[in-house]
């Protein structure tokens, strides 16, 4: 640390050119994060020193992040449900598994997710002791109902299906993961942390939400197709007792008790997701989604048309293609299994699906 500290131009000359090394998002075609919305950064921005950490302090930002988890729970299908605000999918699905080994009491519980599902299940089986059980996709990437019913015991705790997989943009079939977790008294929770705000707002999509009676809770990231500021996710459960498993004393604070898996919680994020849908509503969602489903199917034919072939077609607005050479500035991403990915978020406008599909033209046609 400097003994004498430095001048405030010198510091945001240094910063600034930091930050001129980070990648534009013009030229991003892999992330499933996207610039704020200009609303987003005015809420973050008004509710910045803000600690949901301590609640009774700041009631007013409390009641907010209390109307955000009504918002998604009425979007989901659940006006009765319950939840908080995560820093993203990572702290909801750890949360899950907490409760879900709290409920099934086993010795060795495990837990049955698809090949696809998110690297955080992962690191919450090594955190929480967990067998961790992935199961083989489809011919679509989508998790094989029958893998799932031959990894299912009396030691699984929990089923995980995804709405909208990281790597190739399927939901997996969620209404059959309902009927078995149903039939079998188990845990289902449904990672949404990308399509959870997108595939309520098209006109077509796959069941994935409360209206299915076995699904327990689920997680959605408003930093994602919310466009709110990073980091802000939320976890949502049906049912009230469930998050209560999670409960630990906080006797120095404003409240008693806490379920959260971090203290300190910024409010900024969580208020700056709830302006985001705010101001929308729902109709300047669709708005958005369609675009962007929009310029994914654009997208598609573009390269279809120089002979790259898609993997499979997607639910939302995430897109893959057989492996190419790609050409500069232009950042994508890979699969584990090799495959060309492209997420088409707000900022991947038509502008930019033209200026690529040229460069690829450039290159393929």
């Amino acid at each position: 640390m400097r003994k004498k500290g430095c001048k405030e131009d010198d510091l945001f000359s240094f910063l600034s050119a930091k930050k001129d090394l980070d990648l534009s998002y013009a030229s991003i075609l892999s992330s499933m994060c996207t610039p704020p919305h200009p609303v987003a950064v005015k809420a973050h921005t008004l509710f910045i020193e803000t600690n949901l950490g301590d609640p009774g302090l700041f009631p007013g930002t409390a009641s907010l992040e209390q109307l955000l988890v009504e918002r998604l729970s009425t979007l989901f299908r659940s006006p009765g449900g319950c939840g908080y605000a995560t820093s993203g999918g990572t702290e909801s699905n750890i949360q899950v598994l907490r409760i879900a080994k709290s409920l099934c009491r086993k010795e060795s519980p495990n837990v049955v997710l698809p090949e696809s599902a998110h690297f955080s299940f992962k690191k919450a089986g090594d955190m929480l002791g967990l067998e961790i059980r992935p199961v083989r996709l489809d011919s679509q990437k989508r998790m094989d109902v029958e893998a799932v019913r031959e990894a299912i015991d009396a030691n699984t705790c929990c089923l995980v299906g995804i709405a909208g997989t990281t790597e190739y943009g399927m939901v997996d079939p969620i209404r059959e993961l309902s009927s078995l977790a149903s039939d079998l008294g188990i845990f289902l929770h449904v990672d949404a942390a990308f399509g959870g705000l997108v595939l309520p707002f098209l006109p077509e999509s796959p069941a994935f939400d409360f209206s299915l009676p076995g699904v327990s809770s689920i997680a959605v990231d408003p930093h994602k197709m919310g466009m709110s500021t990073i980091p802000a996710g939320v976890l949502l459960l049906r049912s009230l007792e469930h998050l209560c498993t999670l409960a630990i004393d906080t006797p120095y604070l404003s409240v008693k008790q806490e379920y959260t898996l971090t203290g300190t919680r910024p409010g900024g994020p969580v208020v700056a997701a709830l302006a985001v849908l705010e101001y929308l509503g729902s109709e300047g969602m669709e708005a958005v989604v369609q675009g962007c489903m929009k310029n994914t199917r654009r997208l598609i034919a573009g390269m279809e048309s120089f002979g790259i072939r898609r993997v499979v077609t997607p639910d939302v607005n995430v897109v893959t293609f057989e492996a190419i050479d790609i050409p500069e500035p232009w950042k994508v991403s890979w699969t584990r299994e090799g495959h060309l990915r492209i997420v088409c978020m707000p900022h991947v406008h038509a502008g930019i699906i033209e200026s690529f599909l040229n460069d690829i033209g450039e290159m393929y046609a």
